[in-house]
Order: structure tokens, then sequence, then C-alpha cells
């Protein structure tokens, strides 16, 4: 059996019962990164050497009952891993290795995954492009004039080109949703809060950052489902408490309670993306599920949407410099009032009082209930990961200065943050799966949102969409 396209839970039974080893299987997966990888350039930190001494040992180890024994798997560069580099793209950290690996790392190592190098990220991991000065730029397997999507874009791309069994990414704005949709795998936003991501006290935040999420991105739902219940749970320098995550509402489509979210006034979209949700909803309906096409949750969609933006800027506001600083303030004096577009919205935000975040937090949380009552009339919410399939490659300057044709509307390029800032501002969790793509033959995924820590639902709802339609296909040449 070639092992190159099955999943992570495949992978380890595979191990498990003897039918391959985890040596053989890793070097499978090695052998694919040395021959193919310079068509995408999507594992960039390569560790080979010791991923072979785990793999050995593991083959000699009795106990081979960890739910990923064996997987040979790769994790996003942003990810702490003792004795390899951090940059998140900047050329100063090229050759500083972290002393601790983060949590979820090694909850993915004692879960018996053998991690064999990271893939490539935007610069600070802002940008739906995979490129920076360090590892260069990731290609889209499916199209290699397209980017795989960011910031988790190598993460996706190696999945899709069959170059690793597993991988986690992390998310603020849709950065694991993204790129899941742009290459046609599966990826998991969790409920915020529900992963924690400390590593090496020297180079990571032990605080954590708002609306940040780190999730597992595979070529499945079983293995998302697997990636969160050994990611999940608190960290243990922290707190004694443990997880009981409710079972999903649901486990077959007859029955579902989805609400569709296809397109919205006023935020441009491609008509393949919206057809291909009004497709699903139809395909729903045929199944048996209880199918809305106008349900919302009780709130303004652009003022939600406009809270989230700055709810983000604020968010990542901890790691500007001085002199970025200085020049967003002189931006922001030149800024026009009828300026509304996500970059002029995020512009407002600089120097903020905390009085005001706190007043923005209120409003959130406002409708974060306002989720919850919608959720309990509906099970799920499927609605676009982004406006369009795969972009074109963009690396023309910052991302604030760029604009993009989406649907013959011309737009600010982060304007493109409604669909992943529609569910992920408001600590929801979300899952990506593949359910159609374009005339050009792109990979087009739903976003299936839920409760507040309805995540078993959402990941539950893709595996059932999966099993309809048919999930992760191989791009074609890999």
């Amino acid at each position: 059996m070639d092992p190159t396209f099955l999943s992570a839970v495949q992978l380890a039974a595979l191990v498990r019962g003897g039918k391959i080893g985890a040596l053989e299987l890793l070097d499978h997966f090695i052998g694919r990164a040395e021959r193919l990888d310079s068509r995408i350039n999507a594992i960039v930190v390569r560790d080979f050497d010791r991923a072979r001494q785990r793999a050995r040992a593991l083959d000699n180890q009795a106990d081979k009952s960890a739910p990923l024994f064996g997987v040979p798997a790769t994790v996003k560069e942003s990810f702490d891993v003792a004795g390899l580099p951090t940059t998140r793209g900047h050329a100063a950290l090229k050759d500083a290795t972290v002393r601790v690996s983060t949590l979820p790392v090694r909850r993915l190592e004692a879960a018996g995954a053998v991690i064999f190098g990271k893939t490539n990220v935007p610069v600070d991991l802002a940008d739906w492009q995979s490129y920076n000065p360090v590892y260069g730029v990731t290609s889209n397997p499916w199209s290699t004039a397209h980017t795989p999507g960011g910031s988790s874009g190598g993460s996706a791309a190696a999945l899709a080109a069959g170059l690793t069994g597993f991988e986690m990414g992390t998310d603020i704005g849709g950065s694991i949703r993204v790129p899941a949709h742009f290459c046609g795998v599966f990826g998991h936003k969790p409920s915020w809060g529900l992963l924690p991501n400390y590593g090496d006290p020297a180079t990571s935040s032990a605080a954590g950052t708002d609306i940040a999420c780190l999730g597992p991105m595979s070529r499945s739902a079983a293995d998302l489902q697997a990636g969160l219940e050994i990611l999940a749970g608190p960290d243990p320098d922290e707190t004694a408490l443990t997880l009981n995550l409710p079972a999903p509402r649901a486990t077959a489509l007859k029955g579902l309670r989805a609400a569709v979210w296809a397109d919205q006034a006023g935020i441009a979209a491609d008509p393949e993306t919206t057809a291909a949700m009004l497709a699903l909803a139809d395909a729903l309906e045929r199944e048996g599920a209880i199918v809305s096409r106008s349900a919302r949750p009780a709130l303004d969609p652009l003022d939600a949407y406009h809270l989230y933006l700055k709810l983000l800027d604020a968010a990542w506001s901890g790691r500007l410099t001085e002199e970025t600083l200085a020049s967003r303030r002189r931006d922001l004096a030149r800024l026009k009032d009828s300026d509304q577009s996500a970059d002029a919205v995020m512009l407002r935000m600089t120097d903020v009082p905390h009085r005001l975040w706190l007043g923005l937090n209120e409003q959130r949380f406002r409708l974060r209930r306002a989720w919850t009552a919608f959720f309990r009339e509906w099970d799920v919410l499927l609605c676009p990961a982004f406006a369009t399939a795969a972009l074109p490659h963009r690396q023309d300057g910052n991302t604030w200065e760029r604009r993009i044709t989406v649907g013959g509307r011309e737009i600010a390029y982060n304007d493109l943050l409604f669909w992943p800032g529609l569910t992920g501002g408001y600590h929801l969790p979300a899952t990506v799966a593949p359910i159609a793509a374009t005339q050009a033959g792109l990979p087009l995924g739903v976003q299936i949102a839920g409760p507040i820590h309805g995540d078993r639902t959402t990941i539950g709802a893709a595996a059932l969409i999966e099993q309809a339609l048919g999930g992760f296909k191989p791009p074609p040449g890999w």
C-alpha cells in the first residue's frame, strides 16, 4: 500500500500493525521531500537525522499504542522545536536555536509523532502569502503560480503534496483556515484558549495572544479529531483542570441543523465561491439535513467585522517596534474619515488607551452571547473560509498597500479578512473541509463554525461532509 496520501490515523495503524516500520515510513516521506519539495519549497527546516534516530527508537519500543505512533510530521516554522531556529521569517534569527520545544510539539511527540521538519511562513505570520527573506517563496502544489496561503502556507502545501503525514499551524486571521482552503486539505481553528502554545521562555510569549490559536492540519477530519484530543488541554504549569468537551451534536447528515451563509452584501466574493456554498446547501438537503440559507446571528455583520479588526490590531500591537509605531502615527494623521477599509479601521487603533480596549472587549463578549444564542437553534454555520480560491503570488510591498480584484470589484487586499474574522474574532471553533474546485482546478473549502467549545461538533460535521463529498483529493502530478 502506498502510504503517501493516507491519513495520519491510517499511517499510525500501519505502523502499530507491523505492516511498515516507523523508520521505513519516515524514509518514504523524507525521500519524497528530497525529490519533490524543490517544486514548492514547503519544508524549509529539515531535521532528518534526529527524526531517524527517534523512528529507530520507536521501532524498538514494545508499547505502540500512542495515537500517532510512528507518524512522520512537520510543524509550522513559528513553533519552537528544541535545537532548531524559530525565525518567523526574520534573517537575524536564522542561526539562533531554541532550547525548549513548545508545549504542543511536546504533546505531538508524546503521542508518537516523528517531527522531521518545519514548514514555511510569511514574515511575522502576517500575510496570505508564504514567503520571507530567510527561506524564500512557497508555492501551491495545485498550481505553482499560486500561493498556498498563509501564514500556515507551508503546512498546507506539504500536506497536499504528500510530503508529510500530519501538520500543525496557527490562526489569528485565517492562518490555518485559508491555507487549508487554498490547498484542498483539512484544518481546525479551535475555540480560543483550548490549545495552549507556550514554548521556550527566551522566545515565546507566556501570556499568549488574543484571538490567536494553534490547531491541527491534515488530509482527513479523523486526523483533526485525533489532533484535537492530543493538543487540547490547559497548560500543565498553570492548572489542574481537565477538559470534558461536548460530544458532536450530529452523527449523520440527516437531521443536522446547518445555517448556510453563502455571501454578504457589501463584501466582495468570487462567484464560484458563492456557488460552491449554495451547491453544498443543496447537497446537504438531499442528505436530509435541515438547512437555512438565511438564518443569521442577531448582530450587524459589518459592525461585527469592524470590531474584529480593532481587536485584531490590538492583539498584535505588542510586537510593533517604536519605528513602526511612529510610521503608523504619521499615516493616521493623514487618514481620511471616510476611509472604512480594513487597514483604516485597524490604523485607528494606534495608541488606543486600555480603557477603550476594555469597552471593545465588552462589545465582543456581548456578540459572543449572540453567537451562543444562534447556536441553540443551529448546530453549525457553513460559510466561506475566504472570498476566493488560491491567490496568485503577490510580493509587492506591504499588505496594506496592495489592491486586489475579487468578483469584478477592486478592493484593499486586507478587506479579505471578513470571512476569517467573522468567526475567529469571537473565539468560535471553525473547521475547514474541501468541498469543490474552480473551473481552473483550484480547491474550494467550506468553513464550519460552531458554538464555543463545540470543536467536536465542527470537526464531526467536517467528517460527515467528507463522507458525502469525498474529502481530500491529491493534486495532479504528485
